[in-house]
């Protein structure tokens, strides 16, 4: 199993169920649903309540660019390596990757 996996790892959450508390418990390898799931939930008591947004756009960009660092590093820099890894035409890979001063 790995961070990727999106089933879940017999969990117990509370993540927007109906129950009162704020907790959140895993087996020592949360997936990295599980990591959205928890960070977004932390994110969203953080706000108190103020106005939201463009949420979706926020998360895509706080979690893109270390998506792309680490599959650059992951393939040494091998730019059709890592499209292919992410399901990625190589010019669209290009793109992103000049948008965070990664290239």
């Amino acid at each position: 199993m790995t961070i990727f996996d999106t089933t879940t790892n017999n969990q117990t959450a509370s993540l927007n169920q109906g129950t009162p508390s704020d907790s959140v418990s895993f087996q020592s390898n949360p997936t990295l649903r599980e990591h959205v799931a928890i960070s977004m939930q932390q994110y969203l008591k953080q706000m108190q309540g103020q106005p939201l947004n463009d949420v979706y756009d926020l998360v895509l960009s706080q979690v893109e660019e270390p998506l792309l660092r680490a599959i650059m590093e992951h393939t040494r820099n091998n730019q059709t390596k890592a499209a292919k890894v992410l399901g990625l035409n190589r010019g669209t890979l290009r793109k992103k990757l000049k948008r965070y001063n990664l290239l």
